[in-house]
């Protein structure tokens, strides 16, 4: 990418498909939203991007799994911490919330989330195993997978207003 703030050239679409990436894996939180009875609603989970979905940790009561299970679509935001909006830049995506059922996925997906988030391990004795099953005995949540279907990269940084599609792809 050029460096002059007038003439920046358009990032190509594999390098805008590598800052997206970067972007996903660099940032914790995303917000997932999602629609019931006429009324929308949107809720701020921790998260792991892994094998090109986002996974994060649900109590299958809270409004956002039921709503998204129900009308089987969610769309989901996830954005950088910027000072000024020259800085705003971000994923928007649509796509789809599913159960993770126990088994190989779910345990790399706990091991991923547990070396981002290495404080999750301080709510556990140290005899407990920490797998899937013991979280959702712990804290009553269970895993899931938003997988996106459409993906916008959207950063000002390149041009005011600037938006593309991309493809994620874990770096």
């Amino acid at each position: 990418m050029a460096q002059s703030r007038g003439s920046k050239s358009t990032p190509t679409g594999e390098e805008l498909n590598d800052l997206a990436g970067r972007l996903a894996t660099g940032q914790t939180t995303m917000t997932l939203a999602t629609a019931g009875d006429d009324t929308a609603w949107a809720a701020p989970v921790y998260y792991v991007f892994f094998t090109s979905a986002f996974y994060f940790l649900s109590s299958p009561d809270s409004r956002h799994i039921k709503e998204a299970l129900e009308s089987g679509q969610a769309s989901s935001a996830i954005y950088a911490s910027g000072s000024t909006w020259l800085e705003i830049r971000g994923l928007q995506m649509t796509g789809s919330i599913n159960p993770v059922s126990q088994g190989l996925e779910a345990f790399q997906v706990l091991r991923e989330y547990l070396k981002k988030y290495p404080f999750t391990k301080d709510f556990f004795k140290s005899n407990i195993p920490i797998d899937p099953k013991s979280f959702w005995d712990r804290f009553g949540v269970k895993l899931y997978r938003f997988s996106p279907s459409l993906v916008y990269y959207l950063d000002n940084r390149i041009r005011f207003a600037f938006r593309e599609e991309v493809t994620l792809n874990n770096l």
